[in-house]
């Protein structure tokens, strides 16, 4: 049997500054618009991330669990540059998830952002289940399920940060 990598990134080059970047990504409230798997609903209690330490939580649904909220740690914030946290299952509506409610899977989503040109960056999502337990691994094929979602993303992502008006 082949083993599973257990990460994977999606690589974009938009033609978009870091910062107009950056400042979608750090915004909670933002996601949904960006979102290519078509789970993420709302973020709850929306505010702009700051600093390694916040947290915000995403109201989510899919028809394998339904209703359910995750709250995500920042662990790396680097403005203009990187932002990667930990999502924590937070709420369920299936009886059989409840019992996971605020344990951690121990997975990370993070955005690097290079830099090209002032008007150009090279933006990589990258979703790492190196440390999740064997079931999570399996669930998501070492992170290959989230491929498609991960190139709608930053489609979208491209999509929005250039369609901003320039001052």
């Amino acid at each position: 049997m082949a083993e599973i990598a257990n990460v994977v990134s999606v690589t974009r080059r938009i033609p978009a500054p870091a910062t107009r970047i950056f400042a979608v990504l750090a915004d909670p409230a933002r996601h949904p618009e960006i979102d290519g798997s078509g789970m993420l609903r709302h973020a709850l209690e929306p505010r702009p991330l700051s600093r390694v330490g916040d947290a915000f939580v995403i109201a989510m649904h899919n028809d394998e669990m339904g209703d359910y909220e995750m709250t995500n740690h920042v662990v790396e914030y680097e403005p203009g540059r990187r932002l990667t946290w930990e999502p924590v299952l937070s709420r369920a509506s299936r009886e059989e998830d409840v019992a996971g409610v605020g344990g951690s899977a121990h997975q990370r989503w993070s955005y690097t952002l290079v830099p090209e040109s002032a008007d150009v960056t090279v933006v990589t999502e990258t979703f790492d289940c190196t440390e999740s337990p064997e079931w999570l691994k399996n669930a998501v094929r070492g992170g290959k399920r989230w491929e498609g979602a991960m190139s709608a993303t930053l489609e979208r992502l491209e999509s929005l940060t250039t369609s901003i008006p320039t001052a």
